[in-house]
């Protein structure tokens, strides 16, 4: 199955794509990550995209394209493969078309409110890299890690401000493609707010896995 999981910042699509990887025995396949690997094994797209990003440019989605259709034919996308974070607008989603099925584009449906929840909630500690959630875990002591006795700070991208951009983008440029794979027959929409283990039941559902 080649399957597409859709959903706003902080709606839980990586967290979701880890279980589907082992549930499917399928790659989870990252856009970031391939242009990654393409600069660093130095290929001719690699080589291009390298360009436009020192440059201080957005990477074409042609330029994606090319590298996507290369990562999907290798041997470990044969029987599937899932995409987090591509497409993230209708051109791309409809290039996407020209060199790839796509069986199924999986919606998590999350309300902005608890993404901002989520998301504003979170605190880290720089030192050792524990995470909390002023709610879900929150530390012993308010704004010091448990484990180190380090301060606990707010991401910037964790910033009540950034959430709220970061949201509206996505509404005004992704969330479109929820129309484009339902008018194909391919969208399943499931709740994405029940925690971890219920969204993973939905998903395995909805999926008929």
């Amino acid at each position: 199955m080649n399957l597409i999981l859709l959903g706003a910042p902080g709606a839980g699509k990586g967290t979701l794509a880890s279980y589907l990887i082992e549930k499917m025995g399928v790659p989870s396949i990252s856009t970031g990550n391939i242009l990654r690997e393409a600069i660093k094994n130095n290929t001719p797209l690699g080589q291009s995209a390298k360009e436009y990003m020192d440059a201080g440019k957005l990477v074409p989605d042609q330029l994606v394209i090319d590298l996507l259709k290369e990562r999907i034919a290798k041997r470990d996308c044969k029987s599937g493969f899932i995409l987090d974070g591509f497409p993230r607008t209708i051109p791309q989603a409809e290039a996407l078309d020209e060199i790839a099925k796509i069986d199924c584009a999986l919606a998590l449906e999350v309300p902005n409110e608890v993404i901002e929840k989520r998301m504003t909630g979170r605190r880290v500690c720089l030192r050792c890299g524990a995470t909390y959630h002023v709610e879900a875990n929150p530390p012993r002591v308010a704004d010091v890690c448990d484990i180190c006795g380090d301060k606990l700070v707010i991401r910037s991208d964790d910033q009540a401000d950034v959430v709220r951009h970061r949201l509206e983008t996505y509404h005004e440029q992704t969330e479109p493609l929820k129309g484009y794979y339902d008018a194909q027959g391919k969208l399943k929409s499931i709740d994405g707010t029940k925690g971890i283990h219920e969204t993973e039941k939905f998903a395995v559902e909805a999926l008929g896995l």
